[in-house]
């Protein structure tokens, strides 16, 4: 079907933060497949684990215990704080399972008609709760009559938030810590913090969408954990399995009681192959200290990007957290991802278009840092 634009390339081979397409050009990729290959393309770990597992066993069914779900699970609670977790397929299946919990909770309240706080210009999937629930009416549009009874307020206002606290259906505020498709957006210091005291005072769940900025990308293992706050319930995907299909929804305390058998599964989700993959995807991460990494490879971009654009009047602000950074222009132009793909830079475009999302590996080195910075600077220069 035709659900993609798509760029006029095809990427038959990677290596760390390298593609090659049919004709043997080589590319930098700054995108990352969207966030997913936070370790690079064809890691020797990550590709020895697929093969070995791939020998050993793909599939049993969630009819049955899997130990390496129930090894990644524990290993899954342990840095995200959480309780309890279900492996699906994808973010999007992860933020239904979010979603599906909110219900349940309200359930539990005797609310017959639970209302969750989400965000304009968040992103949270495209199946019909997800895209219901992101508050992006280009994606939304076609497919009315959406689920109802999600309110959307501006990210990084928490009296918007607080506007809705007389509002007895209310029952969960679900957001990004850090908005990627909306355009790389960090909230002030302190945002997460008050969201967290209002879910406490009024009995809401906190649900935070860690499908981008998760698993390292930040340079913590997840994005709240930079505020100290602790969710109700953190989803996960994209970099858990570094390109292995893998989606996780995490809960703690009371919400991680809620599901029962009966009330939620999957076919695929949490197999063993998959599974496998994640557990080495973190074993990685925590062994070769790559947190830090990110940390520190991250900021050595974002300095070279404000060395090198800081005085370009088409760049308006340039902004970001470890490897999710941004760099929004003062309009939206036309085939500026293709003219970047032409020089050999691999990004996207987000935030109405005016902002050039960058994802890249944490093995980016800093000459390729140096290397992205130029790329823009020649581009948005010519602009």
């Amino acid at each position: 079907m035709n659900a993609y634009a798509r760029q006029p390339v095809s990427f038959v081979r990677g290596e760390g933060c390298q593609l090659w397409d049919a004709e043997g050009k080589q590319y930098l990729d700054a995108l990352g497949g969207i966030a997913v290959t936070f370790l690079g393309h064809s890691h020797p770990k990550i590709s020895q684990a697929i093969s070995l597992q791939a020998t050993k066993l793909l599939h049993t069914s969630n009819l049955f215990h899997i130990e390496e779900q129930s090894k990644l699970g524990t290993k899954f609670c342990q840095v995200s704080g959480m309780d309890k977790v279900f492996f699906g397929n994808s973010g999007a299946e992860a933020n239904e399972a979010a979603i599906k919990i909110a219900r349940l909770h309200a359930r539990k309240k005797s609310i017959a008609n639970p209302v969750i706080i989400t965000m304009n210009h968040a992103f949270h999937g495209r199946t019909m709760a997800t895209l219901s629930a992101s508050g992006n009416p280009n994606i939304q549009r076609g497919f009315e009559p959406l689920v109802s009874e999600f309110i959307h307020v501006d990210y990084n206002d928490i009296t918007a938030v607080a506007a809705h606290a007389d509002n007895p259906n209310v029952v969960a505020v679900m957001l990004e810590p850090i908005q990627g498709e909306g355009g790389i957006i960090v909230p002030d210091e302190g945002y997460l913090a008050g969201i967290r005291q209002l879910c406490d005072q009024h009995g809401w769940l906190m649900i935070l969408d860690e499908i981008q900025a998760g698993i390292g990308r930040t340079g913590k293992w997840f994005g709240y954990q930079h505020d100290g706050v602790l969710p109700d319930v953190v989803t996960s995907a994209k970099a858990l399995g570094n390109g292995i299909p893998i989606g996780a929804c995490a809960a703690r305390g009371d919400a991680a009681e809620l599901i029962q058998p009966g009330s939620h599964g999957t076919t695929f989700g949490g197999n063993p192959f998959a599974c496998h993959v994640g557990n080495t995807v973190l074993q990685i991460i925590e062994e070769e200290h790559l947190l830090a990494q990110a940390t520190e490879i991250g900021d050595f971009l974002k300095k070279q990007l404000r060395q090198k654009l800081g005085t370009l009047q088409q760049v308006v602000d340039i902004r970001g957290r470890g490897l999710m950074l941004g760099v929004e222009l003062d309009k939206a132009y036309d085939n500026l991802a293709a003219l970047f793909l032409a020089r050999g830079l691999v990004v996207n475009i987000t935030g109405a278009g005016k902002v050039i999302r960058l994802l890249p590996s944490v093995l980016l080195s800093e000459s390729q840092a140096k290397q992205i910075a130029d790329t823009i600077h020649d581009i948005v220069s010519e602009l």
